[in-house]
């Protein structure tokens, strides 16, 4: 009765997964603001924030799922 279940990914695994998963949603609530309109101009959507900073955290959040997906936790008789 000691089987142990082999699963595709761990619990730490899920946990890098989560991590970017936030990582990625904060860089898209960063990208969000209002638009311009046919009536006015909002020279706000050409801001660094929008344009620079939230692509950035976005894709680091995109490395950071990658992470997660390819980690693998070292067994102890790999390290002997």
């Amino acid at each position: 009765m000691d089987e142990k279940k082999n699963f595709a990914f761990g619990r730490m695994n899920y946990i890098l997964l989560a991590i970017g998963m936030v990582i990625i949603i904060a860089g898209l609530i960063l990208m969000s603001g209002s638009g311009s309109s046919e009536e006015a101009f909002n020279p706000d959507i050409f801001s660094a924030r929008r344009i620079k900073l939230a692509p950035i955290v976005s894709f680091v959040g995109f490395i950071f799922m990658m992470y997660g997906i390819m980690y693998k936790k070292k067994d102890k008789e790999e390290q002997s």
